[in-house]
């Protein structure tokens, strides 16, 4: 197991952290089958302070996983 294997299983375990700290944007799958009213997927949803400080910390980590495992698989 070399360096690059090491550094990309520890942002993947980073990713899966960040992603599970943020709260969901809707009711559920569920409202979505019974008609819930809380389900309007083109709505213009706002994040503020700290959602959107994370929001970004996650899309931050997702790019650089997906350029790890590119990296990966080139060498």
């Amino acid at each position: 197991m070399g360096f690059l294997d090491i550094i990309l299983i520890v942002f993947a375990v980073i990713l899966i952290i960040l992603s599970l700290l943020q709260s969901g944007k809707s009711d559920g799958l569920s409202s979505a089958f019974t008609g819930g009213d809380g389900l309007n997927l083109f709505a213009n949803v706002k994040e503020r302070g700290a959602e959107k400080t994370l929001s970004n910390l996650t899309m931050a980590v997702g790019i650089i996983f997906f350029v790890l495992v590119l990296i990966a698989r080139v060498i």
